[in-house]
C-alpha cells in the first residue's frame, strides 16, 4: 500500500487530496476518468442484470459500482457512479439513454425555460447522497471520495440538441439566435449544479468535479460569455464547502487562459495540451489533473512507462498534479494495462521525488 505524508499528532491527509490542495505529497495520486465501468468484467457482469438508469438510482448497486476499481486497482481516489444528466431528470426533464442521453422534448423556447423547476437534490435525487454516504462508510482504504455534476453549458448542448453530437449544432446555434434565452438557461442550470454538488459535498464527498465535456466547440469569446460566465457563477455558489474544486474542460486548450480566471482548486487538462503548458498558463495557485491518452493505455508496457514518464516530466516537481488520463477510458481497455499503469505512476514518482518541494 502506498504511503500518506503526516505530521506528528495528525491525521494522514490523502495524498489526492493533498495534490489537490498544492501540499507535498509522498507520491502522485491516481485516478482515472470513468474508472468505474465498462472496461471491468465485474461491472458488466452487473450491467448485465439491471439497467444503467437503475444502476445510477440504486444506492447500494451504485455504491458497489463506485467501489469495484478501487477494490482491483491501488488508485487513489472514488468517483461516484452516476451521470451527468442524473439532477436534470430530478428536475423533471425525460430523457433515455440510447446508450447516450436523449432528452425527449429539447428545450427550443423560453415557456419550456421557465418551466423548469428549481432542484432540489433532498427531494429530487436522495439516492445520489444516499449512495454517498455508503461509499464513505466502506470504500477501500478509505480512498476519498469525489462527486461530480455536468457545467452548465455542456447540460446545455444536451437540452437544446436533444442527443449527443459532434457538433451540437442545435445548441450552438441557438446561443447565436437567442443569446439572452441561452443565458437564462444557462443560468438556471447553474444554479441548480451548484445546490446538486453542494448537497453531494454535505452528504460526505470529499471534492468535487465539474465536466465541461463540449468547451472545445467553442471559440473563446463565446467560451467566456456563455460557458465561462456559467460556471463561475456554479463555482460562486460552492465557495464554502471546504473540499477540493475541480474543473474539466475537454479539448479546452485554447481557453486555458480563461480557466486560470475560476476560482477552483484543480484544473483538469486533456492530452492535447502538455502539463508544462497548462502550469505556466494557469499559474501557482492551481494544481493540474491529467493529462495521458487514454489510447496510450495500448501501448506495450514499455512504452507505457514511456508514455508515464513524459506526462510526470511535463507535471514537473512542484506539488499540485493529479495523474488521470486526459480523458475517459476505453471500454475495450485491458484491466491489466490498468494495474500497470497505477503502479508505475507510484513507483516512478516516488523514485523521482516529485511533489515533495514547495509549492510552485
Amino acid at each position: 500500500m502506498v504511503a500518506q505524508l503526516s505530521t506528528p499528532g495528525s491525521h494522514p491527509e490523502p495524498a489526492f487530496l493533498a495534490a489537490c490542495r498544492r501540499q507535498p505529497v509522498p507520491h502522485t495520486p491516481i485516478w482515472i476518468m470513468r474508472q468505474a465501468g465498462r472496461y471491468l468484467p465485474e461491472y458488466r457482469e452487473l450491467r448485465s442484470k439491471v439497467d444503467f438508469v437503475q444502476l445510477t438510482r440504486t444506492p447500494d448497486l451504485a455504491a458497489e459500482v463506485t467501489m469495484q476499481p478501487l477494490r482491483r486497482f491501488e488508485l487513489d481516489a472514488a468517483i461516484l457512479f452516476s451521470d451527468i444528466m442524473t439532477p436534470l431528470q430530478g428536475m423533471g426533464v425525460s430523457l433515455d439513454f440510447e446508450p447516450g442521453p436523449v432528452v425527449k422534448d429539447p428545450v427550443r423556447s423560453d415557456a419550456q425555460i421557465d418551466a423548469l423547476p428549481e432542484l432540489v437534490p433532498q427531494r429530487d435525487v436522495p439516492f445520489v447522497m444516499e449512495s454517498i454516504r455508503l461509499v464513505r462508510a466502506n470504500v477501500p482504504r478509505g480512498a476519498p471520495l469525489i462527486g461530480f455534476a455536468g457545467a452548465p453549458f455542456t447540460l446545455f448542448c444536451y437540452l437544446v440538441c436533444g442527443r449527443p453530437s459532434k457538433e451540437f449544432g442545435a445548441a450552438r446555434s441557438f446561443l447565436y439566435a437567442h443569446p439572452g434565452s441561452s443565458e437564462r438557461l444557462l443560468d438556471k442550470l447553474a444554479d441548480a449544479m451548484a445546490a446538486y454538488l453542494r448537497a453531494q459535498a454535505e452528504a460526505g464527498a470529499q471534492a468535487l468535479m465539474i465536466f465541461e465535456s463540449w468547451a472545445g466547440l467553442l471559440g473563446p469569446r463565446e467560451f467566456q460569455r456563455f460557458a465561462l460566465r456559467a460556471v463561475k457563477r456554479t463555482v460562486a455558489g460552492l465557495k464554502d464547502v471546504g473540499v477540493p474544486l475541480i474543473y474539466y474542460a475537454n479539448n479546452g486548450g485554447s481557453v486555458l487562459d480563461q480557466v486560470a480566471t475560476l476560482d477552483v482548486d484543480v484544473a483538469g487538462i486533456d492530452w492535447r495540451t502538455p502539463l508544462s503548458v497548462a502550469r505556466r498558463t494557469l499559474g501557482p495557485d492551481k494544481a493540474v489533473q491529467g493529462n495521458l491518452d487514454p489510447a496510450a493505455l495500448f501501448s506495450a508496457p514499455e512504452d507505457l512507462r514511456r508514455h508515464v514518464d513524459i506526462v510526470l516530466e511535463e507535471a514537473g516537481p512542484a506539488p499540485g498534479h493529479v495523474f488521470n488520463l486526459g480523458h475517459g477510458i476505453w471500454q475495450d481497455t485491458d484491466p491489466d494495462a490498468v494495474a500497470r499503469l497505477v503502479d508505475y505512476v507510484h513507483e516512478a514518482s516516488i523514485r523521482a521525488g516529485v511533489g515533495k518541494g514547495a509549492r510552485a
